[in-house]
């Protein structure tokens, strides 16, 4: 039985157990079957198939289940259960879910990968419901803007850390002139308007852009518009295997050959690996975590690849230090209450083999350093996942935007 199998088996039974018991429930109110089903449950819901699912997908849902299983299965005398679920790209597919879990699974917090449209509504809802929503992959800062709420948590990445490491980095070395290849939704708007951002402070220009459907398979007429330019720099507002094709496609049209530049804006070691050294190498990218970092690091990802025979993701060794802090915070509260959950998450640090000092601010950022990296040349790796070297550290403060120049209505302006 392949692992989606297992997993779409045991969500199907446990949605039937589901019924059952809302069936015993009666007509008790959601949040009152939810304190008393004598259990905490997780929902880890990735894009299973996808063009986002080999930074988040199953691997991401074994690190969740991984972050239980090492904390021992049970808080507080109560059995930790995960469910997962395909949101499959798709706000309405994701909301019906995690309403789904809230109503009649008793779902305490639900961990998101990868997409910030889907994220965002995951953020309304978890406010609605009260529950702690735990944004791993999505990229968007509105999620800690205007679309922020009590018992959100921004954890991984995003878009102005993003910008912030490679943009600088690449107008420092004289990338002046910018045209951008965006995926057309929340994420690649808000990663193009942070980079543009970057690119006019340090003195350079914004040439145009072209918005590219999410999933598409054919940039050729997207690249045309990025060659016609003559920008000095095509930014890649755009991730998974949308950013994987968009490069492959730029290689075999000579782009980088004929002088212009590719800006990877947002890159997974797993975009590293399906690309290959030979297409990737020279390419500089902003990351929050990198498998062979350090000892901690190494030590962790040995474990995870010992059970998906891959190397984490950003988002999947994300996901792990969240579910544990999570799960830490439940302990410390002697409750799944979504508000004494959030409060302590918040209050106290994030040590683990992610993030040294690592801070949730009030409007639900955690702070933590990043990393500006580069792809390896073939010549340089000594294995198949020898992929990049990092370049500098990034300091959470330097990363991510100030404090005071957040929109959220929960931070209180002096």
């Amino acid at each position: 039985m392949t692992f989606r199998t297992h997993l779409l088996r045991r969500n199907l039974l446990r949605h039937v157990g589901a019924a059952a018991c809302a069936l015993a429930l009666g007509s008790l109110p959601a949040a009152a079957q939810n304190a008393t089903d004598g259990k905490v449950v997780i929902g880890a819901i990735v894009d299973m198939t996808g063009v986002y699912s080999r930074h988040g997908g199953p691997g991401m849902v074994s690190a969740v289940q991984m972050a239980v299983e090492d904390f021992g299965g049970k808080v507080n005398g109560k059995p930790i259960e995960v469910l997962s679920a395909d949101y499959q790209n798709k706000v309405d597919v994701t909301s019906g879910v995690a309403r789904r879990w809230f109503d009649n699974d008793g779902v305490d917090m639900v961990i998101e990968s990868t997409d910030s449209a889907s994220a965002l509504a995951l953020f309304r809802l978890g406010d609605e419901k009260k529950r702690v929503i735990i944004g791993a992959g999505s990229a968007t800062t509105a999620l800690t803007n205007a679309g922020c709420m009590p018992y959100g948590i921004h954890y991984v990445y995003d878009t102005y850390a993003l910008a912030t490491g490679t943009g600088s980095a690449i107008v420092k070395e004289g990338g002046k002139t910018w045209f951008f290849i965006t995926a057309d939704y929340a994420f690649g708007h808000a990663l193009e308007a942070d980079t543009s951002r970057v690119v006019l402070a340090g003195g350079g220009k914004v040439l145009g852009n072209a918005r590219a459907p999410l999933s598409t398979t054919d940039f050729s007429s997207f690249l045309l518009q990025a060659q016609s330019s003559k920008a000095q720099v095509i930014g890649l507002a755009n991730a998974g295997g949308d950013f994987v094709n968009s490069v492959k496609q730029a290689s075999e049209f000579g782009i980088t050959q004929a002088g212009q530049n590719l800006a990877a804006m947002l890159v997974f070691i797993t975009d590293v690996k399906a690309l290959g050294l030979k297409v990737a190498q020279g390419l500089k990218f902003t990351t929050g975590f990198y498998w062979d970092r350090d000892a901690e690091s190494r030590a962790f990802s040995k474990t995870y690849y010992a059970r998906n025979n891959a190397q984490p993701s950003m988002v999947q060794a994300g996901a792990y230090s969240a579910t544990m802090h999570y799960l830490n915070a439940v302990k410390a509260v002697g409750s799944e209450d979504a508000a004494k959950v959030s409060e302590w998450m918040k209050a106290n640090p994030v040590n683990d083999f992610f993030a040294k000092n690592g801070v949730i601010r009030a409007d639900g950022r955690m702070v933590h350093d990043m990393y500006l990296a580069e792809a390896k040349a073939p010549a340089d790796s000594k294995n198949e996942w020898d992929l990049m070297k990092i370049l500098r550290t990034i300091p959470g403060d330097e990363a991510f935007k100030p404090l005071a120049e957040s929109t959220c209505t929960l931070v209180k302006k002096s």
